[in-house]
């Protein structure tokens, strides 16, 4: 009996001018691979890596990289995953742009997943999708997150709340993608991710709550120095 072929899960990331580019390719490379363990023969199922934007032309970005959306909101309206970047004072911006904001709450509508990295969050919240709910993002805005709503987190690197997802930084970006392609493929080892991202095995694997793991990775718990909201070490970075 032939079996039927799976769905293919379409995964939309969101650019908008002056993000951070980090924030995006981070997490965009770990589902981008996807694609590559299914060529080979590794049991993953189709998926489709998309970035979208209100208009598909080169936008600024905070480095002197120019970045280009693959299609429009328009073409992409109802992704599986939906996941906004973040960056600096461009993102609070974009954070009032009613065409980002429009897309964002319509496809969180159907959206299995719908997700952040960094202040990518602030564009959720602004949306109206976090309100009171717990969730992260950088520690220097976690006052304006509430303002919209949700409730920070501050000691998590990763944050789920039903099917919304928040992570704080660059790197809690990329933990948090793997624990998305965890999800997608029932039972990802542990080895199979370290090798897509160069990672020692387990921290997104801890809890799906994102609760800090307590080894020796990058997804460990936040030393005290570097705890938000008032970090006393200015080198501290939630990614």
């Amino acid at each position: 009996m032939t079996s039927q072929p799976q769905p293919e899960t379409t995964i939309a990331f969101v650019l908008y001018p002056g993000l951070t580019p980090l924030d995006l390719i981070g997490p965009l490379q770990v589902f981008s691979t996807l694609s590559g363990y299914a060529q080979l023969g590794l049991p993953v199922p189709p998926t489709r890596t998309v970035v979208v934007g209100e208009r598909a032309e080169p936008m600024d970005s905070d480095t002197p990289v120019m970045l280009t959306p693959s299609a429009t909101f328009d073409q992409v309206p109802d992704p599986d995953i939906v996941i906004v970047p973040g960056g600096g004072m461009p993102t609070v911006r974009a954070a009032g742009n009613e065409a980002i904001l429009d897309y964002v709450r319509s496809s969180a509508e159907t959206a299995q997943v719908c997700g952040s990295v960094c202040t990518g969050a602030l564009i959720l919240a602004a949306a109206g999708l976090l309100e009171g709910r717990p969730a992260t993002t950088h520690w220097a805005y976690w006052r304006l997150l509430e303002r919209l709503g949700a409730r920070y987190m501050p000691e998590k690197r990763w944050m789920e709340d039903g099917k919304f997802i928040t992570s704080a930084g660059v790197s809690a970006g990329i933990d948090m993608a793997l624990h998305l392609v965890e999800r997608l493929t029932d039972e990802v080892p542990p080895a199979w991710s370290s090798w897509g991202s160069s990672t020692t095995p387990s921290p997104h694997t801890a809890a799906s709550s994102g609760a800090p793991w307590t080894g020796t990775s990058t997804a460990r718990s936040w030393p005290s120095s570097c705890r938000p909201p008032w970090p006393t070490s200015r080198s501290c970075w939630p990614g």
